[in-house]
């Protein structure tokens, strides 16, 4: 049985709590994303500061559960519809490219000796954290303008390709081994998503019944969709982020066309409300503020990559000249650049592959929350007004 540290369990559960009310005071005048807040409370309560909580594996079983779910919303949130057509083309040629600036840029790092992996280092940078703007996004009107499909769509090939470069490069096993694993994967989702749509088709009412009764059915198959192909894909040799990254699209998929808003309301709930918080204070709790702090150096790493990250996500906005003008380019590569759930994944895999230093892992990390607490910041002040000025796309 996995030993439980009530608390530190404790200790999360109000951190998440703390972090909610102090996002929510400074919402009207700094909209912060309150995971940045929750990794700053994270680190402070944890063995680095005060000492309030200790990592262990029970903290690291719910933080893997809400890493699932975060990405859950990640694909949730991909309405394949709205983003077809021109801007899915531009957001995978912008992802390409952001990959080559990625690996070349890591590569000199690696001959300058700043870092050990170009792979691992690239990886990082080339990642966005559309997932957790989600809700700023929302709130500003964003999700459902002409601005915000090139932004999903972007945001969505920023997340699924490094989950892919998770799956196939950083895996111990063969090329051959993991295109058939990834095969078997895609099949079990094929069939899971087949089951899902004509399940909803048919007893939709049943469902939407149960939404406001203590039965909760369309929940808890939500729920049990995300962690049986979070398992699924584990349980094959691949990261539980495409597991869950996969349920959000199938469960997207299966309610086409159908008024949602009282379930996402009740699952998201249930994820940003309790699961998804784990993932950022535990990560805040983990992280090796000693190795950042000890040498001058490094500290100099953070602003060096929050730079690299505007550079190598932020660069393809120039694919998007003869769709947006240049005050939304602008806009669209800030928010690009914001990162911060894959750079902790990546990072993690990688210093315990020994491919990177705790110290360069910290400086990543670091950067990442930076560009989460500012890149979109600077692009909601670039789009002030201007969602409610385009007509719905």
């Amino acid at each position: 049985m996995i030993p439980v540290d009530s608390e530190s369990f404790l200790t999360v559960v109000s951190v998440a709590a703390i972090a909610a009310l102090a996002a929510g005071l400074v919402a009207d005048r700094l909209p912060l994303p309150v995971v940045v807040v929750e990794i700053v409370l994270g680190i402070v309560v944890g063995p680095e500061l005060i000492g309030l909580a200790e990592p262990d594996a029970f903290l690291d079983f719910f933080s893997s559960l809400g890493l699932g779910m975060l990405f859950f919303f990640a694909g949730y949130e991909i309405d394949f519809d709205r983003i077809r057509g021109a801007p899915l083309k531009l957001a995978a040629l912008g992802w390409l490219l952001s990959l080559a600036l990625a690996y070349s840029l890591g590569g000199l790092l690696a001959l300058a000796g700043v870092v050990l992996s170009l792979v691992f280092t690239g990886s990082a940078m080339a990642t966005t954290a559309i997932g957790t703007l989600i809700p700023i996004l929302s709130d500003a009107g964003e999700l459902r303008s002409r601005f915000g499909k090139y932004l999903l769509a972007a945001g969505a090939m920023g997340e699924f390709g490094p989950i892919l470069l998770i799956t196939l490069v950083f895996s111990t096993k063969g090329a051959a081994a993991n295109a058939v694993i990834l095969i078997l994967f895609i099949l079990g989702a094929v069939i899971t998503a087949v089951v899902a749509v004509r399940g909803v088709g048919r007893g939709w009412e049943l469902l939407e019944r149960s939404l406001e009764t203590s039965g909760q059915l369309a929940i808890r198959f939500a729920v049990v969709a995300v962690f049986a192909l979070a398992a699924l894909a584990s349980s094959l040799g691949l990261d539980l982020l495409l597991g869950g990254f996969v349920a959000g699209v199938i469960v997207r998929l299966a309610l086409k066309g159908r008024e949602v808003a009282v379930f996402e309301s009740k699952l998201t709930a249930v994820g940003y409300g309790f699961f998804i918080p784990f993932f950022f204070v535990v990560s805040g709790i983990r992280f090796d503020l000693g190795a950042l702090t000890e040498d001058p150096v490094d500290l100099l790493k953070v602003p060096l990559f929050l730079a690299l990250f505007l550079v190598v996500r932020g660069a393809p906005a120039l694919l998007y000249r003869r769709v947006l003008d240049g005050r939304d380019r602008l806009a669209l590569a800030f928010f690009c650049a914001t990162e911060l759930p894959l750079v902790v994944a990546i990072t993690t895999i990688a210093v315990e592959e020994g491919h990177m230093r705790s110290s360069t892992a910290a400086s990543l990390i670091g950067a990442a929350i930076l560009s989460t607490t500012i890149f979109p910041l600077v692009g909601l002040r670039l789009r002030a007004g201007r969602a409610s000025a385009e007509a719905p796309a």
